[in-house]
């Protein structure tokens, strides 16, 4: 579990992958929009994608307003509410 993104808006969260664990078999990302309380986690292909595209962004050397706005898009896949974090 590696913490990979912090801001005041979102944290992201990498899992490596675990051949022994199905859902981590490629690993996987925990995203938490704090603002809202709530989270998502994505593995497999979601993941694979995700990582693609967080590679693309940072390539761009994105301002941390940028990183947040490419997180909102999960926005409306996060269902998970925040009880412990």
């Amino acid at each position: 579990m590696n913490l990979i993104y912090n801001s005041e808006q979102y944290s992201v969260v990498e899992f490596g992958a675990d051949r022994n664990l199905e859902a981590l078999r490629f690993g996987g990302y925990e995203i938490v929009d704090k603002g809202g309380k709530r989270e998502i986690f994505i593995a497999g292909v979601l993941a694979q994608n995700f990582r693609r595209d967080v590679n693309e962004l940072i390539a761009n050397e994105p301002t941390m307003a940028e990183i947040d706005e490419f997180l909102g898009s999960y926005d409306v896949l996060m269902s998970q509410p925040v009880l412990l974090h």
